[in-house]
């Protein structure tokens, strides 16, 4: 019998580095990311207006809108800047692991449960595509989500630098 140049892949089909990519894209939260620009800032712009509709009873509770609107509005824009940093956060770090385990030479993987986990070596050619991956489509998401969160921490700290002349 002759041996074959070509290396079966023992990792399991959900546990590939390549097809947890191809999940993430298509997952309905995580797809977020890949939207074209006008559509991604419009769902992060519900999901702060979502936040500040949480925020602001809370903030009226605390300052009246009556009395204190000022203090009021920069509270209710705080705790939605909040809101929205940790979906922000949720969206970079998903993107982060699919990137991390493309990048890596080896594969971990577990065979029937968390006990018997192994580690596989990628042939060059799945090394050499996975990298492309990253390089072209996981690495623009990952700057795009860096430059919204640069965003949102600069007109948080906006908002606390008005707080706090007030």
């Amino acid at each position: 019998m002759r041996e074959s140049s070509i290396q079966v892949c023992p990792v399991p089909l959900d546990q590939q580095p390549v097809n947890e990519y191809e999940e993430l894209k298509e997952s309905w939260f995580f797809r977020w990311a890949t939207l074209e620009k006008t559509l991604f800032f419009r769902k992060i712009a519900v999901v702060w207006s979502m936040g500040w509709l949480i925020t602001s009873p809370i903030a009226a509770a605390s300052f009246s809108p009556s009395k204190f609107v000022l203090p009021f509005i920069l509270f209710s824009n705080l705790g939605a800047g909040l809101i929205l940093a940790l979906i922000l956060l949720q969206l970079f770090l998903g993107w982060h692991y699919v990137s991390d385990r493309l990048k890596k030479e080896t594969i971990f993987y577990e065979e029937s449960g968390w006990y018997d986990g192994q580690t596989w070596p990628k042939p060059p050619e799945m090394l050499t595509r996975d990298r492309l991956i990253v390089s072209y489509q996981i690495n623009p998401i990952l700057g795009r989500l860096s430059r919204t969160v640069g965003l949102l921490v600069l007109f948080m700290a906006g908002d606390g630098m008005v707080w706090l002349c007030f």
